[in-house]
Parts: C-alpha cells; sequence; structure tokens
C-alpha cells in the first residue's frame, strides 16, 4: 500500500500547492452564480413549496463544482504527466491497476469535495438550508465525485493532447452540467426536453443530492442512486480495463 500512499499524496499536493487556482477559483466562480442568478430570480421562481430560489441554487452550485472539479484534478494529471514525460515515474513502479485507478479517483474525491464544501461554507449565508436527509447529501457527493474523477481518468488517458481534453470538458461535462438542473426543476421544460434530461446522468447527481437539503425531488433518490451507482461502475470498469491494457500510456 505504500505506493498507493504516496501516488495518491503526490496527486492531492498537486492540487493543493495551486490552492488559489484549484480550490478559491471555483468558489468565487460559484459565488458569482449565486449573486447574478440569485438577485434576478429569488423574487419570481419558486420551484418547490417553501423553498426560495436562491435556496433551491445553492445545491446545484455545490454539487456542480464537486463534478466538475472532480474531473477536472484526474484529467488534468493525466494529461499533463502525458505531455511532460514523467508519466514513466508513476508507470515504472511496481503499481497494479487497482492502486493507480483508486489513487487518482481518490485524490478527485478529495478535490471534489473539498471544493463543493468551499462552495457551501460561502453561499450557504444567502440562505436558510435544512438538512432532511445529511445522508443523500453525503453519499451523493461522494459517489458523484468518484463518478466524474473516474471520467476524468478515461478522458486524460485517451487524450493526447490538451486541445482534445478541452474539447471533452466543452462539449461534453459542462453542457451536461448546466443541463442538470442546477439552475432550474426539469418539471419547469417542455415535456419532451424533460424526457431528453432523463438520459443525462448527471441529473440524477444532482436531483438526489438537493433531496437531501429538501426531501423534495423531481424523481424517486433511489432510482438516481441506482442510476449514478451503476455508471460508477461502468465506468469504473472500462478505466480499470485501461488502465491494465496500458492504452495510450505504455508506447
Amino acid at each position: 500500500m505504500i505506493g498507493f500512499q504516496t501516488l495518491f499524496y503526490k496527486e492531492v499536493l498537486r492540487f493543493w500547492k495551486v490552492a488559489t487556482q484549484t480550490l478559491t477559483a471555483p468558489i468565487v466562480t460559484a459565488m458569482l452564480y449565486l449573486l447574478i442568478f440569485g438577485h434576478v430570480l429569488e423574487a419570481h421562481v419558486q420551484v418547490y413549496p417553501g423553498v426560495g430560489y436562491t435556496a433551491f441554487l445553492i445545491p446545484g452550485l455545490v454539487m456542480m463544482s464537486v463534478l466538475q472539479n472532480a474531473f477536472a484534478n484526474s484529467s488534468s494529471s493525466l494529461i499533463q504527466s502525458k505531455i511532460t514525460g514523467n508519466l514513466v515515474f508513476v508507470l515504472l513502479p511496481p503499481l497494479s491497476h487497482w492502486e493507480l485507478f483508486g489513487a487518482y479517483v481518490l485524490a478527485a474525491i478529495v478535490r471534489g469535495v473539498a471544493v463543493g464544501a468551499g462552495v457551501f461554507v460561502i453561499t450557504a449565508w444567502f440562505a436558510h438550508l435544512s438538512f432532511v436527509a445529511p445522508w443523500w447529501i453525503a453519499i451523493f457527493a461522494v459517489l458523484g465525485a468518484a463518478m466524474l474523477g473516474t471520467m476524468g481518468l478515461i478522458a486524460g488517458i485517451w487524450a493526447e493532447k490538451f486541445d482534445q481534453l478541452a474539447a471533452f470538458q466543452n462539449f461534453f461535462i459542462m453542457p451536461a452540467t448546466f443541463l442538470s438542473g442546477v439552475f432550474y426543476s426539469i418539471k419547469s421544460l417542455p415535456p419532451v426536453w424533460q424526457t431528453v434530461s432523463h438520459f443525462n446522468p448527471f441529473f440524477y447527481m444532482i436531483d438526489g443530492f438537493r433531496y437531501g437539503f429538501f426531501g423534495q425531488s423531481d424523481v424517486d433518490p433511489l432510482l438516481s442512486l441506482s442510476i449514478v451507482a451503476g455508471f460508477s461502475v461502468l465506468l469504473g470498469a472500462i478505466a480499470i480495463g485501461m488502465l491494465k491494457s496500458g492504452y495510450k500510456l505504455r508506447y
């Protein structure tokens, strides 16, 4: 386990050394979203009975920050190591594919949850939030971070240059996140777009996470949990398979 612990420590230290960029900047971005959307829509929109729009928005922003930063941590680490050529120092030690997978994904979870906690601490001052089911909050935060950390690992292995990784993030991760119900309930959408939203796994992560605060959601939280867990297992199997085969890692 020494190799696993060392790689995990290295991955955590990598984002901690530039905390202004990796931790502070996402928190400021989430604050701007809250100030703009909360100020404009607070008096005009009520999604759940008895829940103000700002209160509704905060869990969505927290989970969005968790997901985006978990993906960014593992994907940026892999692509930087590949381009700079220091990936060989990770592959040379006798680390199994399970240890590689665990270290990268666990570090992504740490960063995602750290950013999400920071966003929550700052934004929670702007609205009254209840904690109806705190275990659901923790489960979806960790599981969502693990899923996006795994997805980032896959993207980092697949990409051969920064442009490819940026395209993956800009044309898939960002749209899927913003169209997942962060700023609205899918019940406010036309029927066709509600149907489309149900094919977005990011929607289930955010909806289940929000259920932990208010006890209200657009779909059954057990359904959300099963879908998120299923996608996590599927992505984990793909990532482990790529690591085991050395796909685009061992030339």
